[in-house]
């Protein structure tokens, strides 16, 4: 029998519906990516962690610098432009700035010190699982340990994200943001 990995359809049951409540919606719609998770009520409730609230140690400019670098590295279109189109915005990105999330390096002119230094981490850690010595002396003097560790596991949760988005071939959200034409 095979097992296909696809966003589960209404109607939903009772314990998947509660598990559903509890993640965001756009505009009423619950996305396709949550509906893949409901395949596993275990995954559902504990597989990918909400690290969007209030509470973050991070500004939403720079959680949504490492988000959006994760999965342009990842090359998760889907969750990619669900944040572009969803969050981009409030983050205060301009288009400049989304373009070199997927096209750009640490290098490129659109970004602060701050910033270059946060998404040259985030290659490093999608490329070797590690911030590099010369990296990372530079990151703990930018960053406190919680803003460290809220950056580290956005990155691993965004790769779950990217991981199930792209093995499950989700087309992209009818709202979402497309990757630009040249990388």
């Amino acid at each position: 029998m095979k097992h296909v990995l696809e966003p589960v359809e209404t109607p939903f049951s009772p314990r998947v519906a509660a598990a559903l409540d509890r993640y965001p919606r756009h505009e009423g719609y619950i996305l396709q990516l949550f509906r893949v998770f409901a395949n596993s009520l275990r995954f559902l409730e504990k597989g990918s962690v909400n690290l969007l609230d209030k509470g973050s140690p991070l500004t939403l400019r720079q959680r949504e610098i490492v988000i959006l670098r994760v999965c342009a590295n990842n090359d998760c279109e889907y969750e990619w432009g669900v944040h572009v189109s969803v969050f981009a915005r409030s983050a205060g990105l301009t288009q400049a700035h989304i373009a070199a999330t997927r096209a750009g390096d640490h290098e490129s002119i659109c970004w602060s010190a701050d910033e270059a230094l946060l998404v040259k981490a985030v290659d490093e850690l999608c490329a070797d699982a590690t911030v590099r010595a010369p990296t990372y002396a530079r990151f703990q003097e930018t960053w406190t340990t919680e803003q460290q560790l809220e950056i580290l596991a956005l990155c691993g949760n965004y790769h779950t994200i990217s991981f199930v988005a792209n093995t499950s071939r989700l087309q992209n959200e009818s709202f979402a943001a497309r990757f630009p034409r040249q990388r």
